[in-house]
């Protein structure tokens, strides 16, 4: 996706301001970027035909998102503000609270999204990614 055509789909990056970080690439999703995976695309898919973690609802669900996170040691916090010594992850949703993507928090305290097959992007702000939805839940773990 060309740059023209990202700020086209989310405008709000315009004004918020982003980087693309990496080339388009269908290997992994933004649910898996978020969890640093980058070898298989992450989804509660029925028919098991993309990797989910075991033992977690196979339900495109809040909660069922928030449980994969947890596997990882993530645990629900109250804001999205940089804290020294913690990896944050923001989920979003839609307006029937179906979760639509996931970002990552960079050390730097800037934010990193896959947006779908395409690119990686760097975003200062979690409002740039308006189009996905609101904001359900920042979880955070120490690292």
């Amino acid at each position: 996706m060309s740059e023209q055509e990202i700020e086209k789909t989310f405008p709000n990056l315009l004004v918020s301001g982003y980087l693309i970080t990496s080339p388009a690439t269908p290997e992994y999703n933004c649910i898996a970027w978020a969890a640093n995976d980058t070898d298989v695309w992450w989804e509660p898919d029925l028919l098991n035909l993309s990797f989910w973690p075991s033992g977690i609802p196979r339900i495109y669900s809040l909660d069922a998102y928030i449980k994969a996170y947890e596997r990882l040691d993530y645990a629900i916090c109250n804001t999205d503000d940089y804290e020294d010594g913690f990896e944050k992850i923001a989920i979003y949703v839609d307006l029937n609270k179906q979760p639509t993507h996931a970002s990552r928090q960079l050390d730097s305290g800037k934010w990193t999204s896959k947006l779908g097959q395409l690119e990686d992007i760097e975003h200062n702000s979690l409002d740039g990614l308006a189009e996905y939805g609101t904001i359900a839940v920042i979880m955070k773990r120490k690292i």
